[in-house]
């Protein structure tokens, strides 16, 4: 039994954009067939910065500061509608890492 991979997804406060973000990963998690694989969790940013390597994938729909950025994929296009593709597969990438 493999470890389930731990998901970050965060916003300025941990409650508004995060919340829409979590439902939409959630659905493409389990179209891919990958909810059995992955943990999520919802937070803010302040409260993570110190707890980031914690976590394998952390998406944030907030600026963050430089240096948790290289940890860090924007979740914005999940919001915007604009370059959800290329932002799945950076998820992805890092879930079958």
């Amino acid at each position: 039994m493999h470890k389930m991979k731990k998901l970050l997804i965060m916003c300025g406060t941990g409650i508004a954009t995060s919340t829409v973000v979590k439902g939409k990963v959630e659905e493409w998690l389990k179209e891919n067939n990958l909810n059995q694989e992955v943990k999520i969790y919802q937070s803010k940013v302040s409260d993570e910065i110190n707890r980031i390597d914690e976590y394998d994938v952390v998406l944030s729909t907030t600026l963050v500061p430089d240096k948790i950025k290289d940890k860090v994929i924007n979740g914005v296009p999940l919001l915007t509608g604009i370059g959800i593709e290329s932002m799945y597969e950076k998820v992805l990438a890092e879930i079958k890492r």
